[in-house]
Order: structure tokens, then C-alpha cells, then sequence
């Protein structure tokens, strides 16, 4: 599945003192990648959390991808 994450994930300091969430919502990124290194299922998160769907939650591990590709200049 390829979702831009920059559709459904935002950050603002007013909101969890800026950790990167779910638009509209107060659920961070941070939970739901914690929730699938867990091995928890997409519709189990989804249960959990009704204020997610599968975009959302790809959108995380979307997130994630492009944090994991930065590079530092040397």
C-alpha cells in the first residue's frame, strides 16, 4: 500500500508537546509503530483505536520508512 504519510500524520507543540500524531487526533505515531513491532494486527489496532484505518496506520510505517532513509552530511 503506498500512502503519503504527510496526508494523515501532523505535528504541532499545543498537541503532545509535538510529537508526530495522527491528524485530527491526540494517538501518536509512536503508539502505533509500538503496536506493530508487537505484532499486533492492522484490524486488531483498528479495534482498539476506532479512529484508524488501514491508510493511517500505513501511514505510520510510512513515516517511519522515510525517518529510516535520512542521511547525516558528513
Amino acid at each position: 500500500m503506498n500512502v503519503a504519510w504527510r496526508n494523515h500524520i501532523e505535528s504541532s507543540y499545543s498537541v503532545i508537546r509535538g510529537k508526530p500524531r495522527i491528524k485530527g487526533t491526540r494517538i501518536p505515531v509512536s503508539l502505533i509503530l509500538g503496536y506493530l513491532a508487537n505484532g499486533y494486527a492492522v484490524g486488531k489496532i483498528i479495534d482498539e483505536f476506532p479512529d484508524l484505518n488501514k491508510d493511517k496506520i500505513a501511514a505510520c510505517l510510512d513515516y517511519a520508512r522515510e525517518l529510516a532513509e535520512f542521511e547525516v552530511a558528513a
